[in-house]
């Protein structure tokens, strides 16, 4: 009979106190401040030894808010370098600034040390590729890297390229938030270094999108169309291929790399498609309805973009929210005061429609959160599956004995055949809740936002591990990713860390595995396009190695 259950871990929400400040802290630039940029700048202030000193904004009262909350404090006028109206303005201001500090000028402002970069998807590659050529900062970009495999490939050589005045590499970060929160540190923890469950055999990973979740980012909103953005995979869940690519395919420690060689995957394919939000699907009773406000059906409706950003009983104004989606929807929603002001500016953005006369490249531009989920212009899969297997890799054992003195062959310790499933699904009441099962030679694993069960085949005792929660952002991941990333700046410009040094052993994460866990989405892509099993190093050849300037990652 299997043991009771056993209670392991800490419990509740928990806020790590920030690591001490150095004399001279780091100095961080926010490029884009919409909520991925809030939700780094409040890590920065909370949680972290460095300090926001720059924003670059276009949107004015976007980029006043961020300004007065997170810069200025009490102070009513911005001093030199600290606002910008366009990421380039900020290019030619730093080039111009440097120039006049190598002239020998006195009182020249200081710089900043790091950059993170938190605009729309598309615009990554030209602004990390900028930030690349001026030299000489630490950068963190959100995910994903770009929205294609050639512009990943050309950020990867650029960063690549991204040195200090030693000729070191600069510390880059990539906004794969999953690998930093202390529910996932620890799971990986569990598998890779306390072995509970001895060699994996296999994972089924889920990201339940929501099902209004996924209609307001990917039917109505940014990443509805491959066209301006990227597959849904990529723009949605390139963090989640890359959490099975840190548990199954990277080292157990990042700083042993070079001696260490990934477990590179062997085959991979993908099936998923755009099932449900198409006309074809459209309720024969709203007719010819376009526009929620217009809809005879919308009072019934659980899409009604009323119910949603208007409603009480999930994210709207009527629970008194007034972030994220409502701000989404109406970016200076905070501006209208009163609640029924609010509403009336809500109701004014959702009634905002377009016919079919309107050219597309005007309707491509922006969003529409009024429009009807039937009737938009989307197109990527709201359903998809990858999965990933590898073949057995061994290599030279360092240690021919276990703890136990038990004899062990290391050669295939880690490195034996396996299999990774990735479901990707938006009819869900998960919203972005992910739940992974993980099977073991010696026991199997659940693990869900909140727990992790590890059940033991050999003692049929069952144990649940309850990690620290830090924060709410990604499950305190956008805290642990900002706080590794500005500790890595720190080390580097105030104790004589070299930069290699910092990103492996703070940002704990490379360029080589940036560009794999990427480039695994494109893989997938090509295969589920093409309704075939590729073979994942015949394509890394072609597809990555061969693109490259120079041979690249192995």
């Amino acid at each position: 009979m299997p043991l009771k259950d056993a209670e392991s871990g800490d419990v509740g929400l928990l806020s790590l106190p920030p690591p001490p400040i150095s004399s001279s802290p780091p100095r961080v630039l926010i490029i884009g401040a919409g909520s991925r940029g809030y939700a780094y700048a409040n890590a920065i202030k909370s949680s972290s030894s460095g300090i926001v000193t720059a924003v670059a904004e276009p949107d004015v009262y976007k980029r006043d808010e961020f300004a007065r909350t997170m810069i200025l404090g009490g102070e009513s006028l911005p001093t030199d370098g600290t606002i910008f109206s366009d990421w380039r303005d900020f290019i030619t201001y730093e080039a111009d600034r440097r120039a006049r500090l190598l002239a020998g000028e006195l009182g020249v402002t200081p710089g900043v040390d790091a950059v993170f970069v938190c605009v729309l998807d598309e615009m990554h590659r030209e602004v990390v590729m900028a930030l690349t050529k001026l030299g000489g900062l630490h950068i963190m970009c959100e995910k994903p890297l770009a929205t294609s495999l050639q512009d990943c490939i050309d950020l990867y050589e650029a960063l690549r390229c991204n040195k200090n005045e030693k000729g070191e590499q600069m510390v880059f970060s990539i906004g794969h938030v999953l690998r930093y929160s202390p529910h996932n540190i620890a799971l990986r923890k569990l598998l890779l270094e306390d072995r509970v469950i001895g060699d994996v055999l296999s994972v089924v990973h889920t990201e339940p999108v929501g099902w209004w979740h996924f209609t307001h980012s990917y039917v109505r909103g940014n990443w509805r169309r491959e066209s301006t953005t990227a597959p849904s995979l990529l723009t949605k869940s390139c963090h989640d291929i890359d959490v099975l690519m840190w548990l199954l395919c990277s080292p157990a420690s990042c700083a042993r790399q070079d001696n260490d060689p990934p477990h590179l995957p062997s085959t991979v394919s993908s099936t998923g498609s755009l099932q449900y939000f198409r006309k074809g699907r459209k309720p024969t009773s709203a007719g010819n309805a376009t526009n929620c406000l217009s809809c005879p059906v919308e009072d019934s409706c659980k899409y009604s973009a009323k119910r949603i950003y208007l409603g009480s009983e999930l994210v709207g104004l009527g629970t008194g929210n007034k972030n994220w989606p409502v701000s989404i929807v109406v970016p200076d929603i905070e501006s209208y005061g009163q609640d029924e002001n609010a509403k009336q500016a809500v109701l004014s953005a959702l009634a905002e429609n377009y016919d079919t006369n309107a050219p597309d490249a005007e309707i491509a531009k922006r969003n529409w959160f009024g429009r009807c989920v039937y009737e938009c212009d989307n197109d990527v899969c709201d359903e998809q599956v990858v999965s990933i297997t590898w073949d057995d890799d061994p290599r030279l054992a360092s240690s021919p004995k276990s703890q136990d003195d038990a004899p062990l062959s290391d050669a295939m310790r880690g490195r034996g055949s396996k299999t990774a499933t990735f479901h990707m699904v938006a009819q869900t009441e998960r919203v972005c809740e992910r739940y992974t099962n993980l099977y073991g030679v010696d026991g199997e694993i659940y693990a869900d936002s909140a727990t992790i069960r590890v059940h033991d085949f050999r003692t049929g005792r069952t144990v649940t591990h309850h990690p620290r929660r830090e924060g709410i952002g990604h499950g305190g991941g956008d805290i642990g990713l900002t706080r590794q990333f500005i500790l890595a700046v720190d080390k580097v410009k105030n104790h004589e860390w070299a930069t290699e040094r910092a990103q492996k052993e703070l940002v704990a994460c490379t360029l080589e595995e940036v560009i794999r866990s990427h480039a695994m989405v494109f893989c997938a892509e090509d295969a589920r396009r093409g309704k075939k099993v590729v073979d994942w190093k015949e394509w890394w050849s072609n597809e990555v190695e061969g693109k490259l300037g120079e041979r690249g990652p192995s």
